[in-house]
């Protein structure tokens, strides 16, 4: 693959089909509509029908209610515990993860918001909930518990990864979720910041140059010295493996390097942001 585009919109995954033709099994069984379930349930009718119709995963806290109500005996549940995490993330995210499972370098630059490999559970979650069109509270939920549980990453034995982060200081300044979710995740990357395999900087404001406005992109190295490079835009998503359009990205990246603040003036800057300096 180098460079097909992959859309952000759901997709239907053969495991989430199952479970969605076992959910209309039993709420058919239990002789309610999506309608009447989605009121017992507190939850809107439309992620019924996004389950049912294996375009979105069955999240624990939606199938213990669905069990509860339509007196399944926790079949649910353990259908939706039966899923592979992997399995729970879009198709057009999953084949980047598998490479992120084993990767010998991580190099993220990020200008929208923290990288989800150094986010809290409660910034993670404001970020989910400032999607539009909005998503239900069981997805947010669910897609908040898979993120991190991606960032097993930093505890994986005996080596974990070499990554570096570069992050816009403005989306420091950003108070997704409130201030005291910000304070939160500013106090999580100073920590991040002391990890002996982990490098942070920040770009500052006001620079009159920017070798990053064409968007963020992460850049990882495989086990077996393969360059991979991860691009995102609007809705829309490219995994490049093609050398010659990878290598110009490592250039930009050593040029963002060049641009951002030392790693030491990052965590000043961080330092002064919590107000400790």
């Amino acid at each position: 693959m180098s460079g097909m585009p992959q859309s952000n919109r759901p997709q239907r995954n053969a495991s989430w089909k199952v479970v969605g033709v076992l959910l209309a099994h039993q709420r058919k069984r239990a002789l309610l509509t999506q309608a009447r379930l989605a009121e017992l349930a507190h939850c809107d009718v439309e992620s019924i029908a996004s389950v049912e119709q294996g375009r979105r995963p069955l999240s624990a806290k939606l199938a213990d209610i669905f069990d509860n109500h339509l007196d399944s005996k926790g079949v649910l549940r353990d259908a939706a515990d039966a899923i592979p995490r992997r399995e729970r993330y879009p198709a057009f995210l999953r084949e980047y993860i598998e490479h992120e499972e084993e990767a010998l370098s991580l190099l993220s630059y990020q200008n929208t918001s923290v990288p989800g490999m150094l986010q809290t559970p409660e910034y993670a979650a404001a970020v989910f909930a400032s999607f539009y069109p909005p998503f239900p509270a069981d997805q947010i939920a669910q897609q908040t518990e898979d993120r991190i549980a991606r960032q097993v990453l930093l505890q994986r034995k005996p080596n974990p990864p070499v990554m570096h982060f570069i992050i816009e200081q403005y989306v420091l300044e950003r108070a997704i979720g409130g201030q005291g979710v910000l304070n939160g995740q500013l106090r999580h990357l100073r920590a991040m910041a002391e990890l002996p395999f982990v490098g942070l900087q920040i770009m500052p404001s006001g620079l009159e140059t920017h070798a990053g406005l064409d968007g963020p992109m992460i850049l990882l190295e495989t086990p077996d010295h393969d360059q991979l490079a991860y691009v995102e835009g609007q809705r829309v998503s490219f995994l490049l493996d093609d050398p010659d359009e990878v290598h110009p990205l490592h250039l930009l990246y050593g040029m963002l390097r060049s641009q951002a603040l030392s790693v030491e003036d990052s965590k000043s800057l961080l330092d002064d942001l919590l107000g400790e300096s």
